[in-house]
C-alpha cells in the first residue's frame, strides 16, 4: 500500500527548494513594473486574501495564550518584515544582488553556531564539513554569474539584518512555533510583515504599478508558489527536523536560482556556476545526512 504521507515528507525539500528559489527569477520580473516596498506590501496583502477563506473553512484551532500569539508575531517580524523588507531595502541602496545573495548565504552557518545554544542542538564535525562545502560551492555560482559591489554601506549592513533576521527567525520558529497550525502561523506572520512594510512603502515609494500580464504572473507565482507554499513547507520543515539541517538546504538556493534564471530569463550559466552547483549539492547532502542510530553491543 502506497504510504502518501511518507511520499509528502520525502518530497516536501524538493518542492520547497524549487519554489523557493523560483521565487528570485519571478521577482525580479514583478520588480520591473513595481517599487520594491510596493510590490512586497502588495504580496502580503494579496496573501492574507487567500489564507483568511482558509482559515474560515478549516477552523484551526487558535493559541490559548497572549504569549502564543507574540511568539507568532516576532517570527512573522523576523522572517517575513525584516528578512525581506531589509533584502528589497539592499537592492535600492547601493548593494548588487550577487553581493545580497552572497551575505544572505551565511545563514546557515549561522544557525548552525546558534542551534546548539538556543535550541540544544548539536553540529557535528561531520556537518560542518557538509555546511563548508556549500557555502564554497554557493560563493562560486553567485561570484560566477553576479558582480558582487556595493556603492554604499548602507546597503552592506541592510543585508546584513536581513541575514540576521532570517537565522533568528528560523531559530525562533525551531523553538515556540512547533505547536501553533501552519494556517494560524501564515495569517499572524503576515499580517505583521503587512503591517511594517506598507508604512515604509507609503513613505519611501510612489505605489505605482504597471499592470500588464509579467507583473500578474510573477505576484501569482510569489504570492501562491513562495509565500504560502514555499513558506509553509520552510516552517513544516523546521518544526519536524534539525534546525542546522534544514538551513543547509539554502545552499542550493543559488544555484538552482540561477539554472531556473538560465531557464526563465536566459540568463548566463558560466562553467563555474555548474562546478559550485556541483560542490554545493555534494556539501547539502553531507550536511543533510541524518545521524545513524548508535548500536550497542551486549
Amino acid at each position: 500500500m502506497i504510504n502518501l504521507q511518507r511520499i509528502a515528507i520525502t518530497m516536501a525539500p524538493a518542492v520547497f527548494l524549487l519554489l523557493w528559489s523560483g521565487g528570485y527569477s519571478m521577482a525580479k520580473l514583478g520588480l520591473r513594473h513595481a517599487e520594491p516596498m510596493t510590490f512586497l506590501a502588495l504580496r502580503y496583502a494579496l496573501v492574507l486574501m487567500l489564507m483568511w477563506p482558509v482559515y474560515l473553512v478549516m477552523r484551526p484551532r487558535l493559541p490559548q495564550r497572549l504569549v502564543s500569539w507574540a511568539h507568532l508575531a516576532v517570527t512573522g517580524l523576523l522572517m517575513q518584515a525584516i528578512y525581506f523588507g531589509f533584502s528589497y531595502l539592499a537592492f535600492t541602496d547601493g548593494l548588487s544582488a550577487g553581493g545580497v545573495a552572497l551575505i544572505v548565504s551565511l545563514q546557515p552557518i549561522l544557525v548552525a553556531i546558534a542551534a546548539p545554544v538556543f535550541v540544544s542542538e548539536l553540529v557535528s564535525r561531520y556537518r560542518w564539513v557538509g555546511l563548508a562545502l556549500g557555502l564554497a560551492g554557493a560563493a562560486m555560482v553567485i561570484g560566477s554569474r553576479q558582480e558582487v559591489y556595493t556603492s554604499s554601506w548602507v546597503g552592506v549592513v541592510f543585508a546584513v539584518i536581513a541575514l540576521i533576521a532570517m537565522s533568528a527567525g528560523a531559530i525562533y520558529e525551531k523553538r515556540f512555533g512547533v505547536k501553533q497550525h501552519i494556517v494560524t502561523t501564515t495569517i499572524v506572520q503576515f499580517t505583521v510583515g503587512f503591517l511594517i512594510i506598507l508604512p515604509i512603502a507609503l513613505v519611501r515609494e510612489n505605489l505605482k504599478v504597471d499592470l500588464v500580464p509579467e507583473f500578474f504572473w510573477s505576484m501569482g507565482y510569489l504570492v501562491i508558489g513562495n509565500s504560502i507554499i514555499a513558506v509553509s513547507l520552510l516552517l513544516y520543515l523546521i518544526r519536524a527536523g534539525e534546525v542546522s539541517r534544514v538551513s543547509a538546504l539554502l545552499f542550493l538556493v543559488p544555484p538552482v536560482a540561477s539554472l531556473m534564471a538560465w531557464f526563465v530569463l536566459g540568463e548566463e550559466m558560466p562553467p563555474l556556476a555548474w562546478a559550485g552547483m556541483v560542490l554545493a549539492g555534494t556539501g547539502v547532502l553531507i550536511a543533510s545526512r541524518k545521524k545513524s542510530p548508535v548500536k550497542t553491543s551486549r
